[in-house]
């Protein structure tokens, strides 16, 4: 697919890609910045030829596992049911075209079955019986056919339903559920086109401008979503995840000042997490502020724990050699692998110091294991690379530097140490 038509490619700086570069903002092979504001199931899951490995291992491997559709419909309220003992509504037993005649009953039986019982045969049976019933004109049961499809995989069928839905009754819930099947189906253009539509018919309805900045992020077109997430927070001033967004957009695009009064910000809406005060003493780092950035690194180490302490010593360690301190950023590197031994980049920051102190095996080591952790890093293979290149091994020092160029095209490091490479060997 073309860049920007496809979550799979998107846009680049040559291509016309606006975001935030690759070297300060890593993203992963689905185009999906690493950090950012964290949504359940925002990425596409279309095939893109990976190993089975892969798919049920998280963005991070060894710290979470892949996220799975059913999983996330599990409420606090359904939760606490399922620890009375037995089943409240046996599915198998129920008489479907009994309950299809009692129309209230019904719609809350299959709300039942699809988020608690996580059943969508059976809600599928009960629901086609009920638009039978309604002979077709139901466009509640219509778009319930089209939620179960969607948990089916039956993403064609799940777009007939909804658009037939929408038919008999505009519903600003029914369009959100169209476009995430358009998401799903890994065509971005058509669902920013049903978001636009909806718009025109909701304009105050902030759902859809969310969406619209979302898609635009994940094609990495950061200056079409920025106004999008501006205008929700002028019907919604509280929004979290507009908020948290713009104060990214700043902080990579070196306005940390813009940036540090967004997070600002959410701290007065009352939120108080180990991210929140992390992005704040990287803030307040390159805003110079250094008194008040070690203080909100204090308060993310109190609020860490197994699964973001590593994060919190490896932006500690970045500060370090900010400032000039290697043994500081080298002992806060090595308890950021401590705490998690799959942290690839502390593992290529430790790789890099560890090169200045003449380690040349442990470097090359660090580098390796960087490189086998994660696919989206391109530091540990130019780094890798440079290292095999001054130390004679060119052949070893080429691969890795198409590996470099492969993740990141436009590292213009990475480049001259290629030509550099084919230069040697076209002279040999």
């Amino acid at each position: 697919p073309r860049p920007g038509t496809s979550f799979t490619r998107p846009m680049t700086g040559s291509q016309g890609g606006n975001g935030p570069s690759q070297i300060v903002r890593p993203n992963t092979k689905s185009g999906r910045p690493v950090s950012g504001f964290q949504r359940a199931g925002d990425r596409p899951t279309t095939n893109r030829g990976g190993s089975l490995e892969d798919a049920m291992r998280g963005d991070r491997p060894g710290t979470n596992r892949a996220v799975t559709s059913s999983g996330r419909l599990v409420r606090l309220g359904t939760a606490s049911m399922r620890q009375m003992g037995g089943k409240f509504i046996d599915p198998d037993k129920i008489n479907l075209k009994q309950t299809a005649q009692r129309k209230h009953m019904s719609k809350i039986i299959c709300d039942y079955l699809i988020y608690f019982e996580h059943n969508p045969r059976k809600a599928l049976e009960l629901a086609a019986e009920s638009t039978v019933l309604s002979d077709y004109k139901d466009w509640w049961w219509k778009a319930r056919l089209g939620k179960v499809y969607f948990q089916m995989g039956l993403l064609r069928d799940a777009e007939k339903q909804f658009r037939s839905s929408l038919k008999e009754q505009d519903m600003i819930s029914t369009h959100l559920e169209l476009a995430k099947v358009y998401i799903k189906l890994d065509q971005p253009t058509t669902a920013l086109e049903i978001y636009n539509k909806a718009l025109e018919k909701f304009p105050e309805e902030t759902s859809f401008m969310l969406g619209i900045s979302r898609i635009y992020e994940m094609l990495n077109d950061s200056t079409h979503a920025l106004p999008f997430y501006k205008r929700v927070l002028q019907y919604d001033g509280v929004n979290v995840e507009a908020v948290a967004s713009l104060a990214a957009f700043h902080f990579y695009t070196d306005q940390p000042e813009i940036a540090l009064r967004f997070y600002r910000r959410l701290i007065q809406i009352g939120l108080n997490s180990t991210e929140l005060w992390n992005n704040l003493g990287l803030c307040c780092f390159h805003a110079a502020q250094y008194d008040l950035c070690l203080e909100c690194f204090d308060r993310a180490l109190e609020l860490a724990d197994d699964t973001n302490i590593a994060d919190v010593w490896y932006n500690i360690g970045q500060v370090g050699v900010g400032i000039g301190d290697l043994g500081f950023a080298y002992q806060a590197f090595k308890i950021a692998i401590s705490a998690d031994n799959n942290h690839a980049e502390s593992f290529n920051n430790l790789g890099v110091l560890e090169l200045r102190k003449g380690n040349i095996d442990q470097a090359r080591s660090n580098f390796q294991t960087s490189m086998r952790l994660v696919d989206y890093l391109f530091e540990p293979y130019y780094n890798g690379s440079l290292l095999a290149y001054k130390t004679g091994d060119f052949q070893d020092g080429y691969q890795l530097c198409k590996k470099s160029i492969g993740i990141y095209e436009e590292h213009v490091d990475s480049q001259e140490l290629l030509k550099n490479l084919e230069h040697h060997f076209s002279a040999v």
